[in-house]
């Protein structure tokens, strides 16, 4: 049971939900509850505010004085996807952290009533697992994890012998991989931002991948070179046992010497040093290409579960991921757009891209 300082002992009786908590007593309950994932921490609220300028709601079930639980959520506007308080954009993880179901059920009732203030359609919670049985889910995208063993010899060892020589391939091609934070900003956004120009999608504002390199714990960010060029880059977060990859891009022209293998490794490789049990590869759409790449390193995957509350008796229509056939013509249009002009629009656009 986690306390808000200073307070009286709880009254177990009393259920109700704040929408205003302290940071630590907030971090507090996240770090004692099994479930919690590092998105759960409020220092995320900080990121979603400066770097995206989204409107944010962390809201707290108690009892007395005592925390229940919690649901941080994060208002999305977008004109292309429609309008949403979601747990939580843009990451893989989120949703209801609480003790019991009584507390879970009021979180997701206030969050239901604070979308409809906001004349947002819907609430969505990205769950590992169902939570809300009543509630209409997704399960399109999949969690992709590698177990680690304790030291990067028997890593190496457990590797399928292509992906081995794959990594060597991009080391006997004189590729060099460097791990760092903040320092290695400018270098990895040079790389994402290409990469996603060219893949037909809007790049997210720099000043996000800023704020996740110096406000958030754990982080770090790798680059790949080929002599002073990058060519792949990577930043990962930690929690608890598990790195996770949460961005990655590599240069598609660079692709027949396998940096995106050898970044890879080097993620791999530092997470199992740093004593991590697992590696988390992020989310992915079963059957593409993405999800064949994480396969190929031993990936075990597990079906997320999207869970829905919706603001109003009207309108049930799950999102569908992609707005329509428009979509298909201005991801085609995108990659043509001169770089400069890609990342100078792009971040006004990806903000507003959260639920795919």
């Amino acid at each position: 049971m986690v306390v808000v300082e200073g307070s009286r002992q709880p009254d177990v009786d009393s259920l109700a939900v704040s929408r205003e908590l302290p940071a630590a007593a907030w971090d507090a309950y996240v770090d004692a509850h099994a479930e919690a994932t590092g998105y759960h921490r409020s220092m995320w609220r900080g990121v979603f505010e400066r770097a995206l300028g989204h409107e944010t709601l962390y809201l707290a079930a108690t009892r007395g004085t005592a925390i229940a639980g919690v649901l941080p959520l994060v208002a999305v506007k977008s004109w292309i996807f429609g309008s949403a308080l979601v747990s939580l954009p843009f990451l893989n993880y989120g949703g209801v952290l609480a003790d019991d179901a009584a507390a879970a059920d009021a979180l997701v009732d206030a969050a239901r009533t604070a979308a409809a203030e906001r004349h947002l359609r819907y609430v969505e919670l990205r769950h590992t697992r169902r939570m809300f049985p009543s509630l209409p889910a997704r399960d399109h995208k999949l969690a992709m994890t590698l177990a680690l063993p304790g030291d990067d010899a028997a890593a190496w060892k457990m590797l399928d012998n292509k992906v081995r020589n794959q990594v060597r391939k991009a080391q006997k091609s004189g590729l060099q991989a460097t791990i760092g934070g903040p320092e290695l900003l400018a270098e990895f956004y040079d790389v994402f931002a290409r990469n996603m120009r060219d893949l037909g999608t809007p790049v997210f504002p720099r000043a996000l991948f800023e704020r996740v390199l110096t406000d958030v714990a754990d982080t770090r960010a790798y680059v790949v070179r080929t002599g002073a060029t990058p060519i792949a880059a990577g930043i990962t977060v930690a929690y608890r046992g598990t790195t996770e990859n949460i961005w990655a891009s590599s240069l598609r022209e660079y692709r027949a010497q396998c940096p995106n293998m050898l970044l890879y490794w080097t993620m791999i490789e530092d997470a199992v040093r740093a004593g991590r049990r697992t590696f988390d590869f992020g989310r992915s759409t079963p059957g593409e290409g993405t999800y064949h790449f994480k396969k190929q390193w031993g990936a075990a995957e597990a079906p997320f579960a999207w869970e829905y509350a919706f603001s109003s008796a009207n309108g049930h229509e799950l999102p569908s991921g992609s707005a329509s056939s428009k979509v298909a013509l201005a991801t085609s249009m995108w990659k043509r757009l001169p770089l400069p002009v890609a990342n100078a629009i792009g971040p006004a656009i990806a903000r507003g891209c959260a639920f795919l």
